[in-house]
This record gives structure tokens, C-alpha cells and sequence, in this order.
């Protein structure tokens, strides 16, 4: 017999492209993965997935399996959502999702606003890169999600939040910190920069453009914790959103560096699908984030 976790399993691996990789995004065991897909295949009596050196890949039949999960998932979204709007705040599931920097520092802040509304919701928070986040917005995973600029999908639809500012960051020991800083000031030094697809990465790229920097050394690295700590080991330099190293640079263990021109600033939006009808938990936490008119303390 079919069940749904293994339906969820099976598109987990396909987005994946590999075992490992949906067991760290299902919390679960890699034999445990490896189970659901066995017994999905011998209900089915079809072989869905290519084991290969080069990870899993769907067959013809796992193709149309994976279609018809998503389509299943669709179909119970639709149903919790409707079964909401009888319950209001009484009840119900508010799942988010924020791009890196905005998932880590920003929502789980708007989330404790909210919890104190409606404190019989159950809240979630997935973290992706801008590439995921739309991702799991376009196929109805998640209802809102926190991005930066206007999403590149035209089935989005964004609502402009409020303005953040980049700050450049070195070890406190720096001899660059203290004094005003030109871009011929940074020539010889190194930067690190957040991960391919990233939007911070884009800014930070574009920061270098603007200062004449594009050929200075860079060194890439996953998210902003990797880089802050970087930093602090004297590893280079680095561009981050200020609310990423408001703690660093508050108690020392980073400092702020001055730069004219200044970095390039970013707009922090709330992105959700057009045709999504929102449960009314949704519809709370987008009345809570029009009231925002600036990052929460």
C-alpha cells in the first residue's frame, strides 16, 4: 500500500538527486530513506529511481510517480487550508520560509510577535537560498516566504518590507578600522563571499563592481555564520546584511568598517504565490508584517 511518507520520501530524493541528500532535509537515516523507496517500488511493482555513481535520478515511471505526489500534496494543503478557516487562529499551521540571512536573524523575530497572537498555531521555518525559497513557494510547500528584491518568478507576487543596509566587516585587530576607507584602500585585500546563488552574493559582487574591485581575491563560503567566523579569524573581509553582525560588531568580536561609496542596500520583501488563498493564520502574519516598518528589536 502506498503511504504519503513515502511519496514524500520519493520526491525528496528526485529533488535531491541523491539518498543522502533528501535524508538530511527528512531528518531520517540514509537506510531509512533507502526502505521508503523499496517499498514504494514493490507496491508500485515498478522501479522508480536510478541508483548511479553520480546520485539517484527518476525513472520514466518515477517521473509520473513524483507528478502525481505533487498533486496529492496540492489536494491536502487545499484541505487543511479550507478546515482553517473554520478554526481562525484557534488552530492550525503557519509554515515560512526566509532566504538565509532573513530565515535565520529576521523571521524567527516575527515569529515571536506572532506566537504571542496566536499561540495555538503551529509555526514553522525552513531556510534555503533565494533559488529554494521560490521553489518551495511555486509548488505550494510553504505559504510566505522572506526574500530580498522582486522575485523572478511571475506567478510571485512581493510586498516591499523595509530597506537593509550591507556592512563591510574585519577583525577587530584590523589596520583598516578606525579611519575612512576608499576602494583603493581595499585593493589588496582578500574577500569573502557567501555561496553561488545567494542573494547577499549578489550584492556583494555588485559592491565590488561599484568600488572596482572585481579582480581582488575572493574566497567562497556557505552562509553568514561561516563567513563571521571567518572574519574573525582574520581570514579577510566580508559584506553582510547589518543585522547579521549587529551582535559582532556591538560586543567587539567584529568591527564595522567605513567605506565611501557606501555598499549598496537591499530590499527586504514578503513573497507568497498569486493564486494562493490564504488560511487565516496566513492572513494574521501578513497583517503583522504590514505593521513592520523597520527590522524588530
Amino acid at each position: 500500500m502506498v503511504t504519503l511518507n513515502q511519496l514524500e520520501v520519493l520526491v525528496k530524493v528526485v529533488e535531491s538527486k541523491g539518498f543522502s541528500g533528501a535524508a538530511k532535509s527528512l531528518y531520517m537515516s540514509q537506510p531509512a530513506v533507502s526502505n521508503h523507496i523499496r517499498n514504494l517500488e514493490r507496491s508500485l511493482g515498478v522501479q522508480l529511481v536510478h541508483r548511479t555513481s553520480h546520485g539517484a535520478r527518476p525513472t520514466p515511471a518515477g517521473e509520473v510517480v513524483v507528478e502525481h505526489a505533487h498533486r496529492v500534496f496540492e489536494i491536502l494543503d487545499s484541505l487543511e487550508r479550507v478546515v482553517a478557516d473554520y478554526r481562525g487562529l484557534e488552530g492550525g499551521q503557519l509554515v515560512l520560509a526566509g532566504t538565509t540571512t532573513l530565515g535565520t536573524y529576521l523571521l524567527p523575530r516575527l515569529l515571536s510577535d506572532f506566537s504571542h497572537r496566536a499561540p495555538k498555531v503551529s509555526c514553522q521555518i525552513r531556510v534555503g537560498n533565494e533559488e529554494a525559497v521560490e521553489s518551495w513557494l511555486l509548488r505550494g510547500e510553504v505559504a510566505l516566504g522572506l526574500c530580498v528584491d522582486t522575485p523572478r518568478d511571475d506567478q510571485l507576487m512581493a510586498q516591499e518590507m523595509f530597506v537593509e543596509s550591507m556592512v563591510l566587516v574585519a577583525e577587530p585587530g584590523s589596520p583598516l578600522v578606525g579611519r575612512a576607507l576608499t576602494p583603493a584602500d581595499l585593493a589588496d585585500q582578500r574577500f569573502l563571499m557567501r555561496e553561488s546563488g545567494s542573494a547577499s552574493r549578489r550584492l556583494q559582487e555588485s559592491a565590488l563592481r561599484t568600488w572596482g574591485l572585481e579582480s581582488a581575491e575572493q574566497w567562497d563560503m556557505w552562509g553568514p555564520d561561516t563567513l563571521k567566523q571567518a572574519v574573525g579569524q582574520g581570514l579577510g573581509i566580508s559584506l553582510l546584511s547589518e543585522h547579521a553582525v549587529r551582535q559582532e560588531t556591538e560586543s567587539g568580536n567584529l568591527a564595522a568598517l567605513t567605506v565611501i561609496p557606501a555598499p549598496p542596500t537591499r530590499t527586504v520583501s514578503l513573497v507568497r504565490r498569486i493564486d494562493r488563498v490564504l488560511t487565516p493564520p496566513e492572513e494574521a502574519f501578513v497583517e503583522l508584517v504590514r505593521t513592520v516598518a523597520e527590522w524588530p528589536a
